[in-house]
């Protein structure tokens, strides 16, 4: 048992999960998902904002085999900061079933980012959701990319909707990937071709640029289990991006209040949003193998 108690006005994962009725395809990736703790062995950061659910790699690898994935990205959550401790492990256990997304500092030591590199990590994470962190000024972020372009890794971004255009010469300065957590958080009751989701389909325009079609459970106002109004939003990524688009679990879902998402059920929206089978084949397997397995990927193409 963890030592840190999670916040009382949240929930924990669903621990059975449904059996999806979908079958993702040979070697899909669920490319969203963290890993919390556990808190007595990993300790999460003083400075966090929320203390989640105890949630580890045994639990995140035994719910990747019941929905039928092969692989998994975890992504550095900011309850662990710049602790990335919780995400090696996780790595180092998967036996190269699983790829990560960490959070450094520019002071990061060349050796860690080597070490970071070998377990795994392909990519760093920036989040500018004010709720869950005090976004720094973009020369941070700017000398953090300088250290890790070397390596070959692409940035992702996390931040809501309105948010966008105070942020948009940021982003779109950025040399590497950039990968957007959950579609830029658009609000799906405005139309899907109306001027804000307009302006994130503009920024995926540019080719650098990639979105994770994700987390309609934080998304809906209609609810689930359909989450109807989402998949409108994502299908239309899907369709316009077929190649750089990305889909993922969110796995443990912190910081959920009003209800928790069924993992099978989230499985079985995917052929909503891609309906063809060509589509899940890019979205599930040949789009994160290429971004985060890219060595694998190369050899097989």
């Amino acid at each position: 048992m963890s030592d840190f108690k999670m916040d009382a006005n949240w929930l924990s994962y669903d621990p059975a999960p449904s059996k999806p009725r979908f079958v993702p395809p040979p070697g899909a990736v669920d490319a969203h998902c963290h890993v919390f703790g556990p808190g007595n062995r990993f300790p999460y950061a003083p400075e966090r904002k929320y203390t989640p659910c105890d949630a580890g790699k045994e639990e995140l690898f035994a719910l990747r085999d019941h929905l039928g994935f092969s692989r998994n990205v975890i992504v550095q959550a900011t309850c662990h900061g710049a602790d990335n401790r919780a995400l090696v492990d996780a790595l180092t256990a998967s036996g190269g079933r699983a790829r990560g997304v960490a959070t450094v500092r520019p002071d990061v030591s060349d050796e860690t980012l080597a070490m970071l590199d070998a377990a795994g990590v392909r990519g760093v994470r920036f989040n500018f959701v004010r709720r869950l962190v005090d976004p720094k000024p973009d020369s941070t972020y700017h000398r953090i990319i300088e250290r890790i372009a070397p390596l070959g890794w692409h940035v992702v971004v996390y931040f809501e909707a309105a948010d966008l255009e105070e942020r948009w010469d940021f982003f779109t300065s950025l040399p590497t990937m950039v990968v957007v957590d959950h579609m830029g958080r658009p609000d799906v009751s405005k139309p899907v071709d109306g001027p804000e989701f307009s302006h994130f389909v503009e920024l995926m325009e540019r080719p650098n640029v990639w979105s994770k079609v994700t987390c309609p459970e934080r998304l809906s106002r209609s609810g689930p289990p359909s989450y109807d109004d989402v998949v409108p939003f994502a299908r239309h990524l899907v369709e316009r991006f077929p190649d750089r688009v990305l889909w993922g679990t969110d796995w443990p879902h912190p910081n959920m209040t009003t209800h928790m998402p069924d993992d099978g059920g989230l499985v079985d929206m995917i052929p909503r949003i891609a309906p063809s089978e060509e589509a899940r084949e890019r979205l599930l397997v040949a789009n994160p193998m290429r971004l985060y397995w890219f060595e694998e990927a190369q050899l097989s193409g």
